[in-house]
């Protein structure tokens, strides 16, 4: 039975031998090597010399050498080409030599280099072309550092990752550092200076980066057979290093065109172009941006009585604490003359709050000789919890730095405030807004206006005396607008509710007129400044545009305010006359209502009585002359009669 198994030709069939499943390759390399070696004894048999050179037949002649080395180039052939995976492709043609072209070359770099602007852009550039172009291992890029000393290290490598190494100025056994100093290319066999152990083993061309101003650093490129092309490559490395020095000019021309001399920070046209590109990556990223805006305390005083020269040392100062304790992040400009703002990305008013109090520390610590201590107004605003509007957060980070100066010091230390502190009705916060204004209304036209009125018809009215505060305020920020009228507003309105009372009117009514009266020029809020303020005689242009404010009022201030909208008589009439040669609407007599009749009287008499540029204020009584010779044509002849009764009473000067 056992012998029928065995020689059962389907079981030896069936079973594989050993040759039947071997490689069909490798079999043709086993029969080639065999071959080789059959050869080579039968010549050395043949021959008992064959180790000798020939002298008599030359080596190419010989036909059995000749096919040996057939063979052996087959063999090589066939090693490396065993192989299509790309991944491994960089390590498997060490021996491969890439015919350059070196016309494609040049036209592939200049190429690649156009339009570049920056150093990163110009090192991934020429990498890609090297490697399309050289078919090389790695190329590396490094710049010199001045303040660490030494040549930061980038390389590329053929398979896409990139590595970082620094090699010191110190280490003078380094080709870099070597090729660095002379200025002169280095040839290397291996690349282990580069301190990257995970970088194929190669030979590796370190040239010098050279240019005018010396040395900007070294570009290597690793690659074997470079040695005979260290003079093409050069030339590359000089134009690399020339467009670096290029970008550095660019930059430098462009830093001073927006930094100010003194400081050494930006201009106010400079800050401000940051700061716009800075809000919208906030916007963009949804994070917050905070602004510290500081301000030189008694900076004229030190001008006028110690000199410019000591002012700016003060300033100087200042901005080198600035600078010492901001990061890299944050940017620094000088806004005004005394004023340094700093943009804070990524920063809350937490956060802000806390590198003022450091600054302001800082600067306490600091004496100047004849001034002492340097003492800052710090102000503060966050987008977009303040504003997302790039000037008004501005105007609230100066606000709030005009309180900090309005506050002073506690304890030896400058008052921080932020906009998000700021109870914006407050008196010390309108007259800190009107002080911001005043210094930017020719670059805000009314804007500030549009804010102050939405926050005004905003306010939620929770009492009567709610709305007589708020009242209060608005008319002092308007009568801060015209610094030639201050207290006009409250004065009039003192005066018509005197005049109310003494015609024994209701006590319901003359809280409405001492309301009414106090916003009676509300509508100066839309006057333009130039007319407002000029000291001389108006121009009839000028003249028609100031007698729309109390329409203006009227319409843009109480209309839209449902708490206000009875007193609109009051306001837009104040300046009709009796005989209809008044404005806006020219209404006659009874017409015209009591309210604005009483106002218009309370009026005239506080102009007639105040200073004015162009004339000394005048006597009650030559005040209630004028009133009584235009009773009965401009005002109402019981009112005037009224008024001039208690006019000794009130008091002439406010």
């Amino acid at each position: 039975m056992s012998k029928n198994k065995t020689d059962n030709p389907i079981s030896k069939q069936a079973k594989p031998t050993k040759q039947s499943v071997s490689n069909p390759m490798s079999k043709q390399l086993n029969a080639l090597r065999k071959n080789v070696a059959e050869k080579i004894a039968h010549v050395k048999t043949k021959s008992p010399n064959a180790n000798l050179p020939d002298t008599s037949t030359p080596k190419t002649s010989n036909p059995i050498t000749s096919e040996i080395s057939n063979i052996v180039a087959r063999i090589n052939h066939f090693n490396t080409t065993k192989t299509s995976n790309k991944m491994y492709s960089g390590y498997m043609n060490a021996g491969f030599h890439k015919v350059i072209d070196f016309s494609e070359l040049v036209y592939g770099l200049n190429s690649a280099l156009m339009n570049k602007t920056s150093e990163q852009d110009l090192f991934t550039s020429m990498h890609s072309v090297f490697s399309e172009k050289l078919d090389n291992i790695y190329t590396a890029f490094g710049i010199y550092q001045e303040k660490s000393k030494c040549i930061n290290l980038k390389l590329f490598s053929s398979m896409g990752n990139t590595y970082m190494s620094k090699v010191f100025l110190s280490e003078d056994e380094n080709p870099v550092i070597q090729a660095f100093n002379t200025g002169k290319p280095i040839y290397f066999e291996d690349n282990s200076y580069l301190k990257m152990p995970y970088i194929q083993s190669s030979a590796s061309l370190i040239l010098p980066l050279n240019c005018l101003n010396g040395c900007k650093g070294v570009m290597i490129i690793g690659k074997d057979d470079l040695e005979d092309k260290i003079g093409l490559f050069t030339f590359i490395s000089n134009y690399c290093a020339l467009f670096i020095q290029n970008m550095e000019l660019l930059e430098q021309a462009n830093k001073y065109t927006n930094t100010d001399t003194l400081t050494g920070l930006y201009t106010h046209r400079g800050f401000q172009e940051i700061l716009a590109a800075e809000l919208k990556r906030a916007a963009d990223n949804d994070t917050e941006l905070s602004i510290i805006m500081l301000d030189v305390n008694n900076i004229s005083k030190i001008n006028r009585e110690l000199g410019h020269a000591k002012g700016d040392e003060v300033i100087k100062l200042l901005a080198e604490k600035v600078k010492q304790n901001i990061r890299s992040t944050d940017k620094a400009g000088r806004y005004g003359g005394d004023e340094i703002a700093i943009i804070l990305p990524n920063t809350g008013t937490a956060d802000a709050k806390y590198l003022a109090e450091y600054i302001t520390y800082c600067l306490s610590c600091c004496f100047v000789d004849d001034v002492g201590p340097v003492k800052v107004s710090v102000g503060i605003t966050t987008f977009p919890e303040a504003s997302r509007d790039q000037e008004k957060l501005l105007i609230l980070a100066e606000q709030a730095m005009y309180i900090s100066q309005a506050k002073g010091y506690k304890e030896g230390m400058s008052a921080i405030i932020s906009s998000s502190d700021i109870d914006f009705w407050a008196d010390d916060s309108l007259n800190s807004f009107a002080e911001v204004i005043s210094k930017r209304h020719a670059q805000l036209g009314i804007d500030f206006e549009e804010e102050l009125l939405h926050k005004f018809n905003n306010e939620k009215i929770i009492s009567q005396n709610h709305l007589m505060e708020l009242a209060n305020s608005l008319a002092g920020a308007i009568d801060a607008k015209d610094p030639y009228t201050k207290g006009h507003s409250t004065s009039v309105s003192r005066y018509s509710e005197a005049l109310a009372r003494a015609i024994n009117l209701p006590e319901e009514q003359v809280q409405k007129i001492k309301l009414g009266a106090l916003l009676h020029d509300v509508g100066k809020i839309g006057i333009p400044e130039n007319v407002l303020k000029k000291p001389d005689k108006l121009s009839d242009e000028e003249w028609a545009i100031m007698k729309q404010h109390p329409v203006i009022g009227a319409e843009k201030v109480l209309a839209p305010n449902e708490a206000l909208r009875e007193l609109i008589p009051m306001v837009k009439y104040h300046h009709e006359h009796i005989d209809g040669s008044g404005y806006p609407e020219k209404l006659k007599g009874d017409e015209i209502p009591l309210e604005a009749k009483i106002i218009a009287v309370a009026d005239t008499y506080h102009a007639l009585i105040s200073d004015r540029p162009y004339r000394k204020g005048m006597s009650v009584e030559k005040a209630c002359e004028i009133l009584k010779d235009g009773a009965g044509k401009q005002w109402d002849s019981d009112l005037v009669r009224h008024f001039i009764s208690i006019a000794p009473s009130l008091s002439t000067k406010i």
